[in-house]
């Protein structure tokens, strides 16, 4: 029961090329860079990586996508990575864009066992109707496009039909984690890591502070450990070692204003 790996690169050692990931983290929030940093350290390639967003402020999942060993993401954010975005308008990147709240139900659809469903996000557009472009053929047109998928009618309103993800692993980051793989995550990072870790068939985790078990209130456990299949647990330094997006700050009020 003890899940326990020494290391990041010890947990990832056989993470072959080709693998496909399901990946946590919300923007910054909860991404699990040092298990990431030690699968660009291995130098793997080709890997299909299943994420909200695929990194920022080379960061996260930017750092494997820059190195050129990301092949296919399916995710539901670009956002300002630019080099997402020329990878994938150059067609070096094949890109499977769905809606964010489909994404996170075809994750912890796959998890529970669930092969597909059915969800009204997305009838009447390209996400039911296919044409979206998967991968550009590096001169502005489409090389490989979505495939229109099965809608139905369910008292007299349309939904469309939506697979469950499996991946052959899953990399997250917890804020507490025992032995036995019970995790809690942290406010924002809550938000995809519990689905992405149902969603693998070998999941990792790394935690920010490491307990023994018992240690986590039952009611507390935010995944159950059944999930999870190794444990690292971060050094302090890693585990403070965090990345603000976008810091904002309120302007210093003018001198001699009187607040009322």
């Amino acid at each position: 029961m003890n899940k326990v790996v020494p290391t990041a690169a010890e947990a990832v050692a056989d993470v072959p090329d080709g693998a496909t990931l399901a990946v946590g983290g919300f923007g910054l929030s909860g991404v699990p860079n040092v298990l990431i940093q030690a699968l660009y350290e291995r130098g793997v390639g080709g890997l299909g990586v299943v994420s909200n967003n695929c990194g920022a402020l080379d960061s996260g999942l930017a750092v494997l996508l820059a190195a050129g060993r990301i092949a296919r993401v399916t995710g539901s954010y670009i956002g300002a990575n630019k080099e997402f975005a020329r990878q994938y308008l150059a067609g070096e990147l094949e890109v499977e864009m769905i809606p964010q709240g489909t994404l996170a139900e075809r994750l912890r659809a796959g998890g529970a066992g669930i092969p597909a469903f059915y969800t009204p996000a997305g009838v009447g557009t390209q996400v039911a109707d296919g044409g979206l472009p998967w991968r550009y053929d590096g001169s502005g047109g489409v090389a490989l496009a979505s495939p229109p998928k099965e809608v139905r009618e369910f008292d007299g309103t349309e939904y469309v039909l939506e697979r469950g993800i499996r991946t052959d692993f899953a990399l997250v980051r917890a804020a507490k984690g025992d032995r036995h793989g019970n995790l809690v995550f942290g406010k924002s990072s809550r938000n995809f890591n519990p689905l992405a870790a149902m969603a693998g068939r070998v999941t990792i985790a790394e935690v920010e502070e490491l307990v023994e078990p018992g240690a986590i209130d039952p009611d507390a456990v935010h995944l159950p450990g059944i999930f999870v299949q190794r444990v690292v647990a971060l050094t302090p330094e890693q585990a403070a070692d965090k990345q603000i997006e976008r810091r904002t700050v309120t302007a210093p009020a003018a001198r001699g204003t009187v607040n009322g």
